[in-house]
């Protein structure tokens, strides 16, 4: 029976400390996280010392209670959790679980942490336990605690002044501003032009450009040639000055070092790995937690590839850093070694989130050694990490940049600069990626021939080209780490889960690699930056970042912190929540009149989404509204942009006897034929405003297509039917949808059989899952069998107006409820020819116009 239990966080790291420490020890798996704050206003108490209830988290429930029959029979319990402050928050609440249930008595109870996955490792850090550090879960406690008041607190203001269903975040808005921002620089930025001239040199030995750098007598800047005419003037005089060579005036050489960059962090892996491969933050840390739990290696077994990969340390320990040191000397040369280890101070003033950096666990692992074992994404990030690990520890690259003056005639010269590797160094192994080229990455690895003061070389030709200044680069992932970064904004660990909920809320949108803001993420910054500015003030969040930081090193105290916090923000959340207007929120723009009514146009957000509206709803009686276009945004579409969003529905032509047509509904684009509508597919190009005729009938075709191919099997005078449905065939009566046995051949059921399964596993149908019946024929059998006689219907009508006032009152407020979208219902088939026609747009009266 084992004696000893030992907690981790994930299964895959327990599986493989298992088989480390023996038959004695039980391993489990706490699956992260195991209680969280009461998901409900007031689990964080103020008034009582910011007081937090928590609870088990309910998908961990039966994790947690496999931990409580373990720890019943245990003699002794060892948590070992990941060394960060996350992973001490969590051993402490496996702790606090175990006391409530009075299962540790005078068991004893071991912190133990470790930073690799490795036998050596693992009983190193079983010899060194201690006990829980309360700091650590003093600080992730306030972390948590912000966040929720922050959350809860400013969310509904956001729903009330802008749009329903946002949310605010501590970290995540100055990340949002940060993108808003920039993308309000790019739309200010004004483009200017300007002209170089090259000069094309046939030197005897080796051709090559170079840049005018003197212009009649004077330093050439960015903007001294301006338009073509003063370029093609420069060009003219340039070249009857030169008489057909350049003069070499000056050879300048000199030689500088370059340092190895230091091995990874947590954010500088996750910039890397955006950079070099493509990776978004979140695939970095899925793939690098991964390599850190352990990879089956063959004989060797299941070892842990790389150090933990939540860390802001650049150090590396004694062991790694002999290992390094080692793998140098036996493959690239002593001479690529230093003298003494390399070592690298940390820009983060908190680098206690582990204790080195991210490093190969065992540098003799060569890439090379472990690919068989690596899946894909495992076997680059392995070798980004190694690579980066091994280069950090060699000798600087010495790179020579030689510069060339080239005279043409007495006022104008040319520049030419080559840059060659000397000593490779660590540059034989790996290079840091950049995010944006320069003028020194094209000097880099050209060699300019051999030339003296004197020396006289052919000119070819000279040329002049056009050239606009380029507005600042929206941010990428790899950007956006390392400004938040420098900024010290969030903390490395976060930034992942940062982004993710960025896109999750929609406030920004992946474009090219790139981060654009959605209109309601401006909105929400717009809103935010206006009436809560120092919350998402850089500074600020950065200056609660290291206070926080304070409290993880003891230095100080996590509630008068809160308390510090806390009543500022609380009276601007009550005086926001009563002063600001609506409509000052949401960025609406007047556009000008649409010269067909002679009314204004203008673009708005409304609950749905950003929406065109044509009409003055203090002035007009009717309003017309239309969606604007997926990449459309309203900060910058024109009037004629928007007046083109009014001409859906559009009718495209005829097919089969029948009129084609397409607009928007409430779900997106379709097309319709008929009792048909089929949806665009927006990944396929399809466009309302764009799309021919031949493309709406294949995709209407293709929608009847898969409907006749819908059933699989039905009974004559019965509402049963096999179907065929997203996930498989089903059952479906219109009213229940119900499964079908697995060892059961659908098309061989009976219809006892279905009636069965209907009747044991039936649930209601949803709308548009099984809700209609599947063809069109059965459907108009059902209503002429239900049809009402004219003495019924009248019966039915008179009694239907005797309704008592509750329910006129309940009619009248859904009746309401249909106008509060800009965009239409859901295209059905039950829509009439007259709703139909109407799809894409919307005119309403004032009286009912929807409340945007």
């Amino acid at each position: 029976m084992p004696k000893h239990l030992l907690i981790v966080e994930s299964p895959a790291k327990a599986k493989t400390i298992n088989k480390y420490l023996g038959k004695d020890f039980t391993v489990l798996a706490s699956y992260g996280h195991v209680r969280d704050l009461v998901p409900k206003e007031g689990a964080v108490d103020p008034e009582h010392g910011f007081a937090m209830r928590y609870e088990t988290i309910d998908k961990n429930e039966k994790h947690v209670e496999a931990i409580a029959r373990a720890a019943k029979a245990a003699d002794d319990i060892y948590l070992a959790t990941d060394p960060d402050r996350e992973g001490e928050a969590i051993s402490w609440h496996i702790a606090e679980i175990l006391a409530e249930r009075k299962l540790l008595g005078d068991k004893p109870l071991h912190r133990v942490v470790f930073t690799e996955i490795t036998p050596r490792a693992i009983k190193e850090a079983m010899t060194q336990p201690r006990a829980i550090a309360s700091d650590l879960v003093d600080a992730q406690q306030a972390r948590r605690a912000l966040d929720y008041l922050v959350g809860f607190n400013l969310s509904p203001v956001l729903w009330r002044k802008v749009q329903r269903g946002l949310s605010a975040g501590r970290v995540q808005s100055p990340a949002l501003r940060m993108i808003v921002e920039r993308e309000e620089e790019i739309e200010a930025f004004r483009a200017r032009e300007y002209w170089t001239v090259e000069a094309e040199v046939a030197h005897p030995s080796q051709s090559f450009t170079a840049k005018l750098s003197k212009l009649d007598g004077k330093k050439v800047e960015q903007f001294t040639i301006t338009n073509a005419d003063a370029a093609e003037d420069a060009r003219t005089r340039i070249a009857a000055a030169a008489g057909g060579s350049l003069r070499v005036t000056d050879v300048a050489s000199k030689e500088r070092k370059r340092r190895p960059a230091p091995p990874f962090t947590t954010s500088t892996l996750q910039q890397e790995a955006a950079r070099k491969l493509g990776f978004t933050t979140r695939k970095t840390m899925q793939v690098a937690q991964k390599l850190y739990e352990g990879v089956a290696l063959g004989d060797e077994g299941t070892v842990g590839l790389i150090s933990y990969m939540r860390t802001d340390s650049v150090n590396l320990s004694q062991e790694a850093l002999g290992e390094l040191r080692d793998v140098i000397a036996r493959d690239f040369g002593t001479a690529s070694l230093p003298d003494k280890p390399n070592f690298y101070q940390t820009k983060s003033k908190n680098a206690q989130e582990a204790h080195e950096a991210v490093r190969p666990t065992s540098a003799l692992r060569t890439p090379a050694q472990v690919a068989r074992f690596l899946s894909d994404d495992e076997r680059k990030l392995y070798d980004l990490v190694w690579k980066r690990a091994v280069a950090s520890q060699m000798i600087p690259a010495t790179l020579n940049t030689v510069t060339v003056e080239l005279a043409a005639g007495s006022e104008h010269s040319f520049r030419a600069s080559g840059t060659t590797v000397v000593v490779a160094g660590f540059l034989a192994v790996y290079e840091e990626g950049k995010d944006a080229k320069n003028a020194e990455d094209d000097d880099e690895g050209r060699k300019l021939p051999a030339m003296k003061p004197g020396d006289n070389v052919p000119l070819d030709r000279i040329h002049a080209d056009q050239h606009f200044t380029q507005p600042p680069p929206r941010f990428t992932e790899a950007a956006l780490v390392k400004a938040l970064e420098e900024y010290g904004i969030g903390r490395p660990s976060t930034y992942a889960s940062i982004i993710q909920t960025l896109l999750f809320r929609k406030y920004v949108e992946m474009e090219s690699r790139s981060f654009r803001p959605t209109d309601v993420g401006r909105a929400v910054s717009k809103f935010l930056s206006a009436h809560f500015t120092r919350y998402v003030d850089y500074d600020f969040t950065a200056k609660l970042e290291d206070e926080l930081d304070a409290v993880s090193r003891g230095e100080e105290d996590w509630v008068p912190l809160m308390e510090k916090f806390w009543g500022p923000f609380k009276e601007l959340v009550e005086e926001k929540s009563e002063s600001v207007d609506r409509s000052e929120a949401t960025g609406a723009r007047e556009l000008g009149i649409d010269p067909k009514s002679g009314k204004p146009v203008s673009v708005r957000l409304g609950r749905f989404g950003p929406y065109a509206q044509i009409g003055d709803k203090d002035v007009d009686e009717k309003l017309e509204f239309a969606s604007l276009r997926p990449g459309q945004s309203m900060h910058t579409i024109t009037l004629e942009d928007a007046i083109e969003l009014f001409k859906l529905p559009r009718t495209l032509g005829e097919s089969n006897g029948e009129t084609v047509t397409v607009g928007i509904g409430r779900f997106g684009a379709f097309a319709k034929r008929g009792a048909t509508y089929a949806s665009l597919k927006d990944k396929e190009g399809d466009d309302p405003h764009t799309i021919d005729l031949a493309r709406a009938v294949f995709l209407i075709e293709e929608k009847e297509e898969i409907a006749r191919n819908r059933i699989i099997k039905e009974w004559d005078g019965h509402d049963v039917q096999v179907l065929n449905g997203r996930f498989g065939p089903y059952l479906s009566d219109g009213k229940l949808n119900g499964k079908i046995p697995k060892d059961r051949e659908p098309a061989s059921l009976t219809l006892e059989e279905a009636q069965q399964f209907l009747a044991e596993t039936g649930k209601p149908a949803r709308r548009g899952f099984g809700a209609k019946k599947a063809v069109a024929k059965r459907a108009v059998e059902k209503k002429a069998a239900t049809k009402k006689a004219p003495a019924e219907k009248k019966a039915t009508k008179k009694t239907a107006a005797k309704k008592a006032p509750g329910k006129k009152t309940a009619t009248k407020k859904a009746a309401k409820k249909a106008y509060v979208s800009p965009h239409p219902e859901p295209a059905q088939p039950l829509l009439t020819p007259a709703a139909a026609s109407q799809v894409g747009k919307r005119v309403v009266k004032k009286k009912d116009a929807p409340p945007f």
